[in-house]
């Protein structure tokens, strides 16, 4: 445990799905011990989560327990934020003021207001900052961005990513439900916050482009809904390229359906993350080739994010726990007053707010009829 980095966490209870994805993504390489945690917005719950997960030491809130594990000479050294929108910036503040590194789920904030204070406590702050952007761990997405890194298909003239879900086809009373198509919690954006941030931070990884403008036409299917559950979004990107994004959450017969096909003056790359371990290679004038992961073909880039042999599935919680691991490596060069090792990479508070920023595009364009807009106005 001497070598584990001791990890806190805020939120996450009992009844969170993403608190434990989170805690089995720190474990899975063993580079964490969790010690600590204020697990839910009642001292009540956070006292009955932490004991059921047998927590040294249990905290009220986050504020406390930033206070207090920052006095400790056994304190944590990061803490994992998995609340609603709403609260990582109010939390993340309090472990970056004490210089305590912050692993936090996407997006960013809730708001613009919020996103702003959180790049500057970040660059207040000598503690890193890690977003996790789960589908950049995948190690096929990684081996796409060595190809187009590589110029293999060429300059990029066209980039088509999606991230379609049907679980809020009609109204929903729980928890996860509740608090996604509340604005007061989630933000403006619904579905484009939720799933259209990984969507847009996907092709942004992938190809190294930024988006310049977009047009986007947001829905609210759903009577009475306050967020969007569907967005179709025009993009243009810094360079020349375009691209469409889709991102919703009323189509029926999709569970996690995120895709991205990229395309440039000599070939195309196609990946799909309900079939992660494979991506498609198109050479023009070609046939279609499949790279696997661990397979022929695969580059570093994917062998060094891959644990297992090829065959073997890896997805979504290794994916996350990548993030992790290299944000283990990251925290560890921290403490030797290192820089890591050049190939970690992981997503910063620059994609936090590349993010925050798309977001309110879409919601200011579609509110002038999808009319265009650029990025940060």
């Amino acid at each position: 445990m001497s070598n584990r980095i001791r990890l806190g966490m805020v939120g996450g209870g009992n009844d969170a799905f993403i608190g434990a994805v989170h805690r089995i993504a720190a474990r899975l390489d063993d580079r964490y011990e969790l010690v600590a945690g204020a697990l839910s917005s009642t001292p009540e719950k956070s006292r009955a989560s932490g004991e059921a997960l047998g927590l040294p030491r249990i905290y009220d809130d986050f504020k406390q327990m930033a206070i207090r594990e920052a006095r400790r000479k056994d304190g944590i050294e990061a803490v994992a934020i998995v609340t609603p929108n709403h609260m990582h910036f109010a939390a993340a503040r309090e472990f970056l003021k004490r210089d305590i590194h912050v692993i936090c789920d996407k997006p960013l904030t809730s708001t613009m207001a919020d996103a702003r204070k959180m790049v500057k406590a970040v660059e207040s702050s000598s503690a890193l900052f890690v977003l996790t952007h789960n589908y950049t761990g995948y190690p096929m997405v990684r081996h796409a961005r060595e190809m187009v890194a590589k110029g293999d298909i060429g300059k990029i003239r066209v980039v088509q990513v999606e991230y379609p879900q049907d679980w809020l086809t009609v109204e929903q009373d729980f928890k996860q439900a509740n608090w996604r198509t509340d604005p007061a919690r989630s933000g403006a954006g619904g579905s484009t916050g939720d799933i259209g941030t990984h969507a847009h931070n996907l092709a942004r990884f992938i190809t190294g482009l930024e988006v310049e403008s977009l047009a986007a036409d947001l829905d609210a299917f759903v009577p009475g809904r306050q967020v969007d559950d569907n967005g179709h979004v025009m993009l243009r990107f810094h360079g020349g390229a375009k691209g469409m994004l889709w991102c919703s959450q009323v189509a029926p017969g999709n569970e996690n359906a995120l895709r991205i096909r990229v395309y440039g003056e000599t070939g195309g790359l196609e990946w799909a993350q309900e079939d992660p371990n494979g991506l498609w290679h198109t050479p023009f004038g070609e046939p279609k080739r499949l790279i696997t992961r661990n397979g022929a073909g695969a580059g570093d880039a994917a062998a060094r994010v891959s644990r297992v042999p090829p065959g073997h599935p890896e997805g979504y919680l290794e994916g996350f726990a990548n993030i992790y691991s290299e944000a283990a490596e990251a925290i560890v060069a921290h403490r030797d007053g290192a820089k890591p090792h050049g190939d970690v990479t992981y997503p910063t508070i620059t994609d936090g707010w590349r993010g925050m920023q798309f977001i309110d595009a879409c919601v200011r364009s579609s509110a002038r009829n999808a009319a265009w807009v650029t990025l940060g106005d």
